[in-house]
C-alpha cells in the first residue's frame, strides 16, 4: 500500500519524483524517500512522516541526477521510522530499491543473507532485495561481467524467482546511471511515455501532467527503462511487444479548491456525481442503460459479490436491491475470507468484484481464484462470468474481468471513501434495474421482484434525486458542524439500521472509526437487545436510521429501548411526530425506502467529518490507513 515512482530522461529527476509522490501520498504517508543516480554515484534522501519533510530535506541537500526512484510508505514491516523508509540500499550503498507489496519469505532470505555476513539496517521485508541483487552482481562481476543496463536487468530476472509474495518494485544502480529496472507481481505498476523520458508509477495520478500515453505492466513482467526506450519481458524472460494505450478519464489531478479537506470537498461533490450518473444511465424513454454486454445478464440464476470495507457495505445494499427488485438470490462475501473458505460452486452464477481503486489485493485474488476453479469444470453452465465495479477502469481489475462498470466518480483523495461509495451504490441501482427489466419486471410470488410500473416509478425518483441530494448536503453540513462539539469526549458510538439501511449503519460506524478514532459499531437495530444494549448509558450516543417503510415502526421501538438506558439518541429520519423521541434529529426528505441509502449516508459522512475536523485530526490521511489496499 505504498506509492512508487521511477524516472529516467534528460532533466533533473528529483523534482518530478517528488511531484509524483505528492500525487501518490494518499497511498502511503508515514515516511518517504528518493534515490537518484548521476556520474558521481547514488544519492539517497529519506524522511519520517509526511512528504513535506522529504521535500524540505531535498531543498537543503539536493539529489542530482536524471535517473531516480521514489517511494511514499504505508508501513507493513517495521515501524514508520527513517531507517525503515524506502529506498533500501545494498551494503555498498550503490544499489537502491523501492517496493510495494509484501515479500512473504523475507525472514528465511534475511537469515540466509545474515549467515553470509550481510548487515541489515532496517526491519523491512524489502531490504532483502537489494542485498540479493548485490550478491548476484558481485558474483557476475567476479566472473568478468561488465556493469551495464543488461546486467542489471539480468540480475533482477534472476532474483525475482527467489521472492514469494506480491510486489511492484524499481531498482537503480550507481554503476549504470542511465537505467532503471522495474517489475510487478500482483501489485500495480504503469509506465508513462513522455518525450525522451519515461516515468513509472504505481497509480495514474503520478502520471498526470507528464503524459497520457501509458503502458500498464502485466503480472510477472519486468522492464528495462533507458533514455533510448523500453524493453519489456515476461516472467519467462521472453521479450514482449505491446502497444501503449491512452489514459482514459478527465480528472486525474487532485484539487482541494476552497475546502479545508479533500474529504469535505468530495462529500460536496456527490450531487454532481449522481447527476452525471443519471445523465449517463437513466435516459428519458428508457428504464436504465448500462454499458454492459447482454451476455452479463443471460441465464444468470444467482449472484455472488466479493468486496472489502466500504465496498462491501455498498455490495450489501446491492444484494438487497438485486433480491428485492429482480428476485435474484445474491450473497456478499468478504473477499479476504472467500479465498480460504469459498462456497460450493453453483451453475449460472455471476461473480461481481467491487473495489474503488481496482487494485484491492484481496478482491483481485478472490476473483482470480473463482475464475480458476470454474475453468476446471467441464460443464459450461459453471463457466466463470466476472463483472467488476470500480472507479478506475484502467486498473488491474479492468484488465482482469471481461465486463466492467466504471462508477465515474472522478479522483478521490480522501482515504475514507465518500463519493466513490455513492458511485458504487448507484452502480448497484443500475444493475438491479437492468436485471429486473430483463427478468420480466414482474413481482415474484415467492419473494422479490417489482412490476414494470413500480420499476419506472423508482427510476423517476432516481432522476429527481440529484437536486434533493444537493439540498441535503448543504443543510446537513451546517447541522453536523454544530453537533460535532457534543462528541468532544465520546469514546463509543452505536449505529442502528434495519433492512436496506443496516449496511449504512455499518458504513457510518466505519467512517467514524476511520477518521475520528472513536470506537463505533453498526448493528441491525433488532439485534441491539441481544448483547450490545449492555454497553448503553449516558456516555454512549446511539445514531438510529429510521426511514418510513417496512421497518420504520420497528426501528423506532428499538430506539426507545436505547432511550430507556439514558443513551443520547440521534435520529436520521424525516421530521414527523413519530421521530420526536430523538434528542437530536438530522432530518431527511421522504423517499421510497429502497432509495433511502442514497440519502441516509450523507449525515453519516458529514457527522464523521465534522467530529474529526473538530478534534483537529488529519481527516484526509488518517493514521494506519491507506487509500489503495494492495497487500493481503
Amino acid at each position: 500500500m505504498c506509492g512508487i515512482v521511477a524516472l529516467i530522461g534528460s532533466r533533473e529527476a528529483a523534482p518530478q519524483l517528488l511531484e509524483g509522490l505528492r500525487q501518490l501520498e494518499y497511498r502511503g504517508y508515514d515516511s518517504a524517500g528518493i534515490a537518484t543516480v548521476d556520474a558521481a554515484g547514488l544519492h539517497c534522501l529519506k524522511a519520517e512522516g509526511k512528504l513535506v519533510n522529504l521535500t524540505a530535506r531535498y531543498e537543503e541537500q539536493g539529489a542530482p541526477g536524471q535517473c531516480g526512484i521514489g517511494h511514499t510508505r504505508w508501513a507493513t514491516h517495521g515501524k514508520p521510522e527513517e531507517r525503515n523508509a524506502h529506498p533500501h540500499l545494498d551494503g555498498s550503498g550503490q544499489l537502491a530499491v523501492v517496493q510495494n507489496g509484501i515479500i512473504e519469505n523475507h525472514r528465511s532470505l534475511r537469515e540466509e543473507l545474515q549467515a553470509e555476513g550481510v548487515a541489515f539496517r532496517s526491519d523491512t521485508d524489502t531490504e532483502v532485495i537489494p542485498h540479493l541483487l548485490s550478491r548476484w552482481l558481485r558474483q557476475r562481476q567476479a566472473e568478468g561481467a561488465v556493469a551495464s543496463p543488461a546486467l542489471l536487468l539480468e540480475a533482477l530476472q534472476q532474483v525475482l524467482p527467489l521472492l514469494q509474495g506480491a510486489y511492484a518494485l524499481a531498482v537503480v544502480w550507481a554503476a549504470v546511471p542511465g537505467a532503471v529496472v522495474v517489475a510487478r507481481r500482483q501489485a500495480p505498476l504503469l509506465i508513462g511515455l513522455g518525450e525522451g523520458e519515461f516515468l513509472c508509477a504505481s497509480d495514474t495520478p503520478a502520471l498526470a501532467g507528464f503524459t497520457r500515453t501509458i503502458l500498464p505492466m502485466q503480472d510477472g513482467e519486468v522492464a528495462l527503462l533507458t533514455p533510448l526506450g523500453i524493453e519489456l519481458y515476461d516472467g519467462a524472460g521472453a521479450r514482449v511487444q505491446r502497444n501503449p494505450t491512452l489514459l482514459v478519464g478527465t480528472e486525474h489531478v487532485a484539487d482541494k479548491r476552497s475546502f479545508r479537506h479533500f474529504m469535505h470537498k468530495e462529500i460536496h461533490e456527490q450531487p454532481e456525481t449522481m447527476a452525471l450518473w443519471v445523465a449517463r444511465h437513466l435516459p428519458e424513454g428508457a428504464l436504465v442503460a448500462l454499458p454492459l454486454d447482454e451476455s452479463v445478464y443471460e441465464g444468470v440464476e444467482r449472484i455472488q459479490i466479493l468486496a472489502c470495507g466500504t465496498s462491501r457495505h455498498a455490495a450489501q445494499v446491492g444484494a438487497h436491491l438485486l433480491e428485492q427488485l429482480a428476485g435474484l438470490p445474491t450473497s456478499v462475501f468478504y473477499a479476504s475470507e472467500f479465498r480460504y473458505a469459498p462456497p460450493p460452486l453453483e451453475p449460472h452464477t455471476l461473480t461481481i468484484g467491487v473495489t474503488q481503486s481496482g487494485e484491492t489485493a484481496d478482491t483481485l485474488a478472490a476473483l482470480a481464484m473463482e475464475q480458476e476453479r470454474r475453468f476446471l469444470v467441464a460443464d459450461p453452465s459453471y463457466a466463470p462470468r466476472l463483472l467488476g465495479i470500480t472507479n478506475r477502469p484502467e486498473s488491474s481489475l479492468g484488465r482482469m474481468v471481461t465486463h466492467l462498470l466504471d462508477i465515474g466518480a472522478g479522483i478521490e483523495v480522501g482515504v475514507a471513501a465518500t463519493k466513490t461509495f455513492l458511485g458504487q451504490l448507484l452502480a448497484f441501482y443500475g444493475l438491479a434495474l437492468s436485471f429486473a427489466e430483463r427478468r420480466g419486471g414482474t413481482a415474484h410470488p415467492l419473494g422479490g421482484g417489482r412490476t414494470p410500473a413500480e420499476l419506472r416509478a423508482l427510476a423517476e425518483q432516481l432522476r429527481a434525486l440529484p437536486s434533493v441530494l444537493q439540498q441535503l448536503v448543504d443543510d446537513h453540513d451546517r447541522c453536523c458542524a454544530e453537533l460535532a462539539h457534543l462528541f468532544a469526549d465520546t469514546q463509543d458510538v452505536i449505529f442502528l439500521g434495519r433492512g436496506i439501511n443496516y449496511p449504512i449503519a455499518m458504513e457510518g460506524a466505519l467512517k467514524l472509526k476511520e477518521i475520528s478514532y472513536i470506537h463505533a459499531e453498526g448493528y441491525p437495530a433488532g439485534e441491539m437487545k441481544h448483547g450490545p444494549i449492555a454497553l448503553l448509558d449516558a456516555r454512549v450516543p446511539v445514531v438510529s436510521i429510521a426511514v418510513p417503510g417496512s421497518v420504520f415502526e420497528k426501528v423506532l421501538s428499538n430506539a426507545q429501548e436505547a432511550k430507556a438506558r439514558d443513551a443520547q439518541l440521534i435520529g436520521v429520519a424525516p421530521a414527523c411526530p413519530d421521530t420526536e423521541l430523538f434528542d437530536v434529529l438530522l432530518p431527511l426528505p421522504e423517499v421510497d425506502e429502497l432509495l433511502s441509502p442514497l440519502l441516509t449516508v450523507i449525515p453519516m459522512q458529514l457527522l464523521s467529518y465534522h467530529i474529526a475536523a473538530h478534534r483537529g485530526l488529519d481527516v484526509d490521511q488518517p493514521r494506519n490507513l491507506a487509500k489503495s489496499v494492495t497487500v493481503e
